[in-house]
């Protein structure tokens, strides 16, 4: 289990904080004196959203920082809550967190139901005493090539579902999304269908490494981030990541997903992470880290091949990808 400053991994593997700060100043300036079009500045506005400055503070961050077993260092938190890829607020990366800052999140529940013994809607409180938050650091990869490393707070999905006791018969879980245009401004227009819809196999809804966060940085996850409650499936693309959740459905049948009914020629089902298969408009054998120059090599399973690959053996991964 890839855990915040544990398993192995030594203080020395981690930066201190200080100098992680200011070496970061340093090559921000550094890389707008040099041009305009720097890798990894281009992912974000450096000023973050006005009502969200005390939040957003280098300050916040917990001691010691954050790290993969590896020594790959977290993500900046400006950077992971001011990139975002969540189209019921904006389809603009950049955009999304200004127009989220003001999203409610509370009171909050969520229906689980479906194939299930013991069908129950869930107030948010309700769902944190199944099992505490822990700290999970995990890889975080997008389909459009670009990545991050994410310290998330969360518990296994696998604990809500225990508690609810799937019947035989269950094969897929599927999520949906909080449907309130007014709430969510985007939901308003065409650009998707809503609600916004995903699904898993129920083997991969109760892998260990699978869970619902709650927060990152060891704080309750900003409303851009997907607060309240996200699904984070690590070895997966990250549209698979389903935000701001209001129901779970155990069911028989493979459930719809989004971009999958949208595009099924460009985002297959299971949207496992394979360098091996390209996009149709763009290469998935590297990656842009978000706050790195350069591109890295994409890890077959996102890095998690190990702990994963065993649920897709004998299967064709081109076709089902």
């Amino acid at each position: 289990m890839l855990i915040k400053n544990s398993d192995g991994i030594k203080s020395s593997d981690i930066t201190d904080e200080n100098l992680y700060w200011n070496r970061r100043n340093f090559l921000r300036a550094a890389a707008l004196a040099a041009t305009t079009t720097a890798t990894g500045l281009l992912y974000r506005k450096l000023n973050t959203p006005a009502k969200q400055q005390a939040t957003l503070t280098p300050t916040a961050l917990p001691t010691g920082g954050y790290a993969l077993p590896t020594g790959e260092a977290a993500t900046a938190f400006d950077d992971i809550t001011n990139y975002n890829n969540f189209y019921e607020f904006s389809t603009s990366k950049e955009g999304v967190a200004s127009r989220a800052q003001n999203f409610v999140t509370r009171p909050w529940t969520v229906e689980v139901g479906g194939l299930v013994q013991n069908p129950k809607t869930f107030d948010l409180d309700d769902l944190l005493k199944l099992a505490p938050p822990e700290d999970r650091v995990y890889r975080f990869r997008c389909v459009e090539a670009w990545s991050m490393i994410i310290p998330w707070l969360g518990f296994p999905l696998k604990s809500l579902l225990d508690a609810v006791q799937p019947l035989g018969n269950a094969k897929f879980v599927a999520f949906n999304t909080l449907f309130d245009p007014y709430r969510m401004p985007n939901q308003r227009g065409d650009v998707l269908p809503w609600p916004y819809v995903e699904g898993l196999r129920l083997d991969e809804a109760l892998h260990p490494l699978t869970i619902l966060a709650t927060g990152l940085y060891g704080k309750p996850l900003l409303p851009q981030n997907g607060a309240p409650l996200r699904l984070v499936v690590p070895w997966k693309y990250g549209f698979k990541s389903i935000k701001s959740i209001v129901k779970i459905t155990l069911t028989d049948t493979q459930p719809k997903a989004t971009w999958n009914y949208v595009a099924p020629d460009e985002y297959g089902f299971y949207s496992n992470v394979n360098p091996q298969v390209d996009h149709p408009r763009w290469s998935q054998a590297t990656e842009q880290r978000i706050g790195e120059w350069g591109r890295r090599d994409t890890l077959m399973f996102n890095g998690y091949a190990d702990q994963v690959a065993s649920l897709y053996a004998g299967m064709d991964l081109k076709a089902n990808f």
